[in-house]
């Protein structure tokens, strides 16, 4: 066990097998936990290369996201990356939380600047004595030995970037900090993903890039979300819908939907695939079997 708790992600990436892994978020109360508990059971069969725990706006979770990756590490056969954000912490702060990850048994951490509060979109200031950009928490958490960083990318951009080339260039100073992978949000053209890795490998930057992966079960949620987030719905995605009331019928069209997307990405050289599970297994084991990737 304790070998897959201190392993490098990165380096399990660049090993060459394809990498299949998945997101959770701290619940909120004990049905969430067990909801949670129920889906980590249900997909750790599926021998993921890694899990990830989520880290909530301005620190809200730091507590809870430490004990799921520090259980997760001690507990399951599961490599686990905890999420760890520049807002609302002092740089002393963040270090603190570094030392709990680290006596929680959990050896790789994804790195973000995170949100303003008012969201992706809002202004972004500063904590007074923290760190301003997500390339300075990567080498805070590159100088400790022990842990392995990764980070977010873009494949339609940050909503705040000033463009596509300037948010690919916001990624290589990430890797060259210190970051040994990436994944990205959500996004539903494998085309966005294709160009965003294209970008950053004309800078010189090889760093692996996963292709984060949610399928829409909820088609205005998702528009919602994507809305915020700055991942526009393509037309022909959004039409595949049209006349489908149905939540069964709306459920399956997403399923075949991500099903595709992930196929198109692994023909094109992905080198694998990060599923928002929502803390559900169900959609993602759908997607598996139809992919043909059985336990």
């Amino acid at each position: 066990m304790a070998d897959v708790r201190t392993r490098s992600i990165g380096a399990r990436i660049r090993e060459g097998e394809r990498s299949f892994s998945f997101e959770f978020f701290p619940p909120k109360d004990a049905a969430g936990e067990e909801q949670l508990w129920n889906a980590i059971r249900d997909l750790e069969p599926y021998r993921p290369t890694f899990v990830s725990v989520t880290y909530g706006a301005g620190g809200s979770t730091r507590d809870t996201t430490v004990s799921i990756t520090g259980r997760i590490a001690k507990e399951t056969s599961l490599l686990p990356m905890a999420h760890l954000t520049c807002v609302g912490h002092t740089r002393a702060e963040l270090e603190g939380i570094l030392d709990a990850y680290e006596g929680a048994g959990v050896s790789n951490v994804l790195a973000l600047r995170g949100d303003p509060e008012d969201g992706p979109r809002g202004e972004w200031t500063p904590t007074p004595g923290g760190l301003t950009y997500a390339s300075e928490l990567v080498e805070l958490v590159a100088r400790r030995r022990g842990l392995h960083v990764g980070v977010a990318a873009f494949p339609e951009g940050h909503p705040s970037a000033e463009s596509l080339d300037r948010d690919a260039e916001v990624l290589v100073l990430k890797a060259r900090a210190g970051a040994e992978f990436a994944v990205t949000q959500m996004f539903f053209d494998a085309d966005d993903y294709f160009a965003l890795v294209d970008r950053v490998r004309s800078l010189g930057v090889d760093i692996p890039i996963l292709p984060g992966i949610m399928p829409i079960l909820n088609l205005r949620a998702i528009t919602r979300q994507g809305e915020l987030i700055g991942c526009a719905v393509p037309q022909r995605v959004l039409g595949s819908f049209d006349g489908l009331t149905e939540p069964a019928e709306i459920r399956a069209n997403g399923i075949r939907l991500a099903t595709e997307l992930c196929q198109e990405l692994l023909e094109g050289g992905a080198p694998g695939l990060h599923f928002y599970t929502l803390n559900r297994s169900r959609a993602t084991r759908d997607i598996f079997e139809a992919l043909q990737i059985t336990v």
